[in-house]
């Protein structure tokens, strides 16, 4: 039983409903065109889909980007590309929470949908505070009055406690839409229940949260073994002893990694036998692959991917697996001398019937490259948000919808 409420719990028949999605989508960062629709499809495919259905007026809240940054824009092209995939109208108006905006609102009929302005627009957004506090600022107060139940499916923003993504939970009864709850569902089955023996598989560019979810699945015995590859697995070679070579080490360094090596040393000593490494590695030498052992570094070229011998070691151990999780590619996967490892540990994941959960941009973007998408059992659209799950860190959007249900009932069926 999930501790806290989901549209199942409550009536929106001609109710007025306050939902939180995440529609940040990439985008060209010089015509500022959307490139990439995923997440729109996802909140409109489940939840706004399920409550226009049920005959709710609902409200969307969502951010594109940060004011100021590149991909800042407003909402009028998600609401365009709303409208297309849900095929009923959908209103958009170029305001938060001032008068049109309050006007749009009330003027909602049965089943209709409005797409409010980018929430970022607003310079309080991002400001940090508990529910009761963001609770007490213009968003909310202008819009909560006017509406009856209060939905979050933005799991993705779930790490933020964002004024649009807390605020409303003191106020108004509230709860998870379908994106947010099957999030939550499955992060429950590999973090508190995992069918075992359980995989991790970590790879990608971005080492700095490694140590963390490494300490956490492995202290708390949630994975049975952990699978390494791109620059982490580089770094927990190098906290082994290992010379990488001067460019290598030199990258790592600059990225300011190094000091991840003594807490790292510490989870070797602890789960030697847990943490797997790559025993080869294919380095690029001027754009053509060369495999070499591990004990046979430095080199002065680069590493871009696992080498074959990882590759069958690492098959082999996911091919005993009852289930897996895998956040990041592997090698380098958008060079075709260098996608081996991460096609062929993806492939061999799609094609087991082993439950497994996928997440981050990287790992999304090689699966539907290799058209592997459909075959893996959940993929998270998510990126900070899962990061933190996965290093057991409470989430501040669902910490508020498990307090909001003590007191917030007045709207259930």
């Amino acid at each position: 039983m999930v501790p806290f409420k989901t549209l199942n719990d409550f009536n929106v028949k001609n109710k007025t409903v306050i939902v939180r999605v995440d529609f940040n989508s990439e985008v060209d960062l010089l015509t500022k065109q959307i490139t990439s629709s995923v997440r729109i499809s996802a909140h409109a495919q489940f939840t706004l889909k399920e409550l226009m259905e049920k005959g709710a007026k609902v409200v969307v809240l969502s951010h594109q980007g940060r004011k100021g940054d590149l991909d800042y824009t407003d909402l009028s092209q998600h609401a365009n590309i709303l409208e297309k995939m849900l095929k009923r109208p959908v209103k958009y108006v170029d305001d938060l929470f001032s008068e049109k905006a309050k006007n749009a609102v009330k003027q909602l009929q049965t089943g209709e949908i409005l797409v409010l302005e980018n929430v970022r627009s607003w310079s309080e957004e991002t400001k940090s505070g508990t529910p009761a506090q963001q609770s007490n600022t213009d968003l909310v107060k202008n819009l909560a009055p006017l509406a009856d139940l209060f939905v979050n499916d933005a799991f993705s923003v779930a790490h933020r406690d964002n004024v649009s993504m807390i605020g409303f939970t003191a106020v108004l009864p509230s709860a998870a839409g379908r994106i947010m709850e099957r999030e939550l569902t499955q992060l429950n089955k590999v973090l508190e229940n995992p069918q075992h023996p359980c995989i991790y598989i970590m790879g990608g560019a971005k080492a700095d949260d490694s140590l963390e979810i490494s300490k956490y699945i492995l202290n708390n015995n949630v994975a049975d073994s952990l699978l390494l590859g791109g620059i982490i697995s580089q770094l927990f070679l190098v906290a082994k002893g290992l010379n990488l070579g001067e460019g290598t080490m030199e990258f790592l360094e600059k990225k300011e990694l190094l000091n991840l090596i003594p807490g790292i040393q510490n989870l070797l000593i602890n789960y030697s036998d847990k943490i797997i490494l790559p025993v080869d590695v294919a380095l690029n030498v001027d754009g053509k692959r060369v495999e070499i052992p591990v004990n046979h570094l430095p080199s002065e070229y680069p590493i871009f991917d696992i080498g074959t011998k990882t590759v069958e070691k690492y098959v082999n151990i996911i091919s005993k697996a009852q289930s897996i999780v895998v956040s990041g590619p592997l090698g380098v996967y958008e060079n075709s001398n260098f996608c081996y490892g991460t096609k062929t540990v993806f492939e061999t994941i799609a094609n087991s019937k082993t439950s497994s959960l996928a997440g981050g941009g990287n790992t999304i973007a090689a699966l539907d490259q290799y058209g592997l998408t459909n075959r893996i059992s959940y993929i998270s659209t998510a990126g900070g948000a899962l990061v933190e799950a996965l290093m057991g860190k409470k989430l501040p959007g669902v910490v508020a919808l498990e307090t909001a249900i003590a007191t917030k009932n007045s709207a259930q069926n």
